[in-house]
C-alpha cells in the first residue's frame, strides 16, 4: 500500500543554523512577525533572531504573548498584530508553545475566523511563510502538521492538523537549546521519547516512520540524562535537538497513540504542561500498550541494549517498558499529586477526560482495542 511521507520544506540543523537560514529569510518576505514568549525575550534569544533578519535589511515586529500553552485568545491577538503592523511572514522562537500558535495565526491570516473552526476538521488554507525555530528538544512541532491550541470556552485541548501547517522551514540550533533548565529539558526530553515511541508502535506506523522514530529512540536514551544533568553539554543538546527532529517527523507520518490522548485532557483541565503530562502518564499507557505490540516493543527494547538476542519478544519488550520507567524515574518526573493535583477534582473529571481523550481519536492508534473504561481505569491507576 502506497504512504505519503510529510518533513519541512527545508531543514537546517547544528552549530550555526541560524546563520545558514538567514538567506532563506530573506526570501521569505518584506516584514516577520516573531512569535515567542518573554522568556526568551529575556534570555536574549529572541534578539539573536532580530540580528539575523537586521543583517538580511528584513523588518519585523516581536510578538511575545505566548505564556503558557496556546489558548485561542493568544491566537487572535497575535493575528490582530500580525494584521496592524503589516507583516507578510511568520517565526516561531521558543518550544512548542510559539510554534504551535504561528501555526494557528498563520491558518487565520487569509480566511480569518476563529482557531476553534477548525475542530475537527483538516486545515487546508494559503498560509503565509512560516520559519521554526525551538527552543527546546521535545515537541518536534518544527517538523509536524499539527498545532495544539485551548479552545478556553469548552476547556478542551484541539488537536489541529493540515499539511498546509508544516514549517517551510525548521532550524535546528543548539545555541537555543543550552538556556532550557532540568526540568524543562526533562519534559521536553521525554515527550520527545513519547513521540518516538508512539510512533513506532502506532498502527499508523510506515517504513520510513519507523525508521526516524528508532533513530531518535536511541538517541534519546544516550543523550537525554546527559543533557538533563549537564546543561552546558554541547554533543548532549545538539544529539537531543536531532532527537526531537526524527521524533517529529516520526509522528508527524505515523501519528501517536494512548499517552497523547490521554495527556491533553490532564492538561487542559489541570494545567499541566504537555511533556509533562505525558511523562505522567508512560508508565501506565506503555504498560496497557504492551501486549497488544510485543514484536514493536521488543525491537526497541533490543535497539537501547535493554534486551538481547536471547530475550523472547514479551520479554524484551517488558524490559524496554522497564527501561523508560527508570529514565522517568532518573529525569524526577512528578507524580499528579506531587504536581499538587487534587485528588477529589481529577477524580471528578475522569469522565469528560476519558470522552476527550476518546474524540481526539489517538487512542484508537494504539495496537491494542481500547474503551472508555480502559481509559478510565488508567487514569485511577495514577493514583
Amino acid at each position: 500500500m502506497a504512504k505519503e511521507f510529510i518533513v519541512p520544506g527545508q531543514i537546517i540543523t547544528g552549530t550555526g543554523a541560524l546563520a545558514m537560514a538567514e538567506s532563506t529569510l530573506a526570501r521569505f518576505g518584506r516584514k516577520a512577525m516573531i512569535v515567542t514568549d518573554k522568556v526568551m525575550v529575556e534570555l536574549g534569544n529572541c534578539a539573536k533572531v532580530e540580528t539575523a533578519l537586521k543583517n538580511q535589511g528584513i523588518d519585523y515586529s516581536v510578538y511575545s504573548e505566548i505564556a503558557g500553552e496556546p489558548t485561542d485568545i493568544m491566537i487572535e491577538n497575535g493575528l490582530k498584530q500580525y494584521r496592524e503592523e503589516g507583516c507578510d511572514f511568520l517565526i516561531a522562537l521558543g518550544g512548542g508553545s510559539p510554534i504551535d500558535s504561528m501555526k494557528a495565526i498563520g491558518s487565520l491570516v487569509k480566511n480569518g475566523g476563529n482557531i476553534s473552526d477548525y475542530m475537527g476538521k483538516v486545515i487546508d488554507v494559503e498560509m503565509p511563510p512560516m520559519a521554526a525555530i525551538p527552543t527546546t528538544a521535545g515537541t518536534g512541532s518544527e517538523a509536524t502538521q499539527f498545532t495544539i491550541i485551548t479552545d478556553t470556552k469548552k476547556d478542551v485541548k484541539m488537536l489541529l492538523k493540515g499539511k498546509s501547517l508544516m514549517p517551510a522551514l525548521a532550524v535546528s540550533d543548539p545555541q537555543f537549546t543550552m538556556t532550557a533548565p532540568p526540568k524543562i529539558t526533562a519534559a521536553t526530553g521525554l515527550d520527545a521519547l513519547c513521540h518516538a515511541i508512539e510512533a513506532y508502535t502506532s498502527k499508523q506506523a510506515q517504513t520510513l516512520s519507523d525508521t526516524f522514530a528508532l533513530s531518535a529512540v536511541r538517541r534519546i536514551f544516550k543523550f537525554l540524562p546527559a543533557a538533563f544533568h549537564d546543561g552546558k553539554n554541547e554533543e548532549a543538546r545538539t544529539e537531543m535537538a536531532v532527537a526531537a527532529l526524527e521524533a517529529g517527523i516520526a509522528f508527524n507520518n505515523a501519528s501517536v497513540t494512548l499517552i497523547h490522548g490521554m495527556s491533553r485532557p490532564i492538561g487542559a483541565l489541570f494545567h499541566v504542561a504537555h511533556g509533562l503530562s505525558n511523562a505522567m502518564l508512560m508508565k501506565e499507557c506503555l504498560g496497557f500498550a504492551l501486549s497488544g505490540a510485543y514484536e514493536r516493543f521488543a525491537q526497541l527494547g533490543r535497539s537501547i541494549g535493554a534486551a538481547g538476542r536471547d530475550d523472547t519478544d514479551k520479554e524484551a519488550g517488558e524490559k524496554f517498558l522497564a527501561a523508560v520507567t527508570a529514565l522517568t524515574k532518573e529525569l524526577k518526573t512528578p507524580t499528579l499529586e506531587e504536581f499538587g493535583i487534587e485528588r477529589e477534582a481529577f477524580f471528578c473529571a475522569i469522565g469528560k477526560m476519558a470522552n476527550d481523550a476518546l474524540e481526539s481519536g489517538s487512542p484508537q492508534n494504539t495496537r491494542r482495542e481500547i474503551t472508555k473504561e480502559d481509559i478510565e481505569q488508567m487514569y485511577r491507576n495514577l493514583w
